[in-house]
């Protein structure tokens, strides 16, 4: 296996500072890409999608027309930019898909996070 790609598997480092504690991103990880000629790359790890059990269930939202994930994140966790979680929560990578008309939406504590579903 090349150095290069050995690299891109490698596990990272914590992420300090690159991003805020808010994002998806935040215990991530950092790699970095050494070039021929001395250039370095550094680049944030893969994130996989965290296993449903991790979640504790709070509500159910039905998806009405028109409505978008940042709005029904701002509604349930006060913060339209943690429209992330909704999709980690519903095993889902595409924001989009979750605004269909209908949709179940599952809200929950964060994940990891112990507690009593609907306490």
């Amino acid at each position: 296996m090349s150095n290069a790609l050995q690299q891109l598997i490698d596990v990272g480092t914590p992420v300090t500072g690159a991003v805020p504690p808010t994002s998806r991103y935040y215990l991530i990880g950092t790699n970095t890409l050494e070039l021929p000629g001395g250039k370095s790359i550094v680049y944030l790890r893969r994130r996989f999608l965290p296993q449903p059990e991790r979640f504790v269930p709070l509500f159910r939202h039905t998806v009405t027309g028109g409505e978008r994930l940042d709005i029904i994140a701002a509604q349930y966790l006060g913060d339209p930019e943690q429209f992330w979680r909704l999709c980690d929560a519903n095993r889902c990578m595409r924001p989009e898909d979750l605004e269909v008309v209908g949709t179940q939406l599952l809200i929950t504590l964060p994940g990891g996070v112990p507690g009593t579903p609907n306490a």
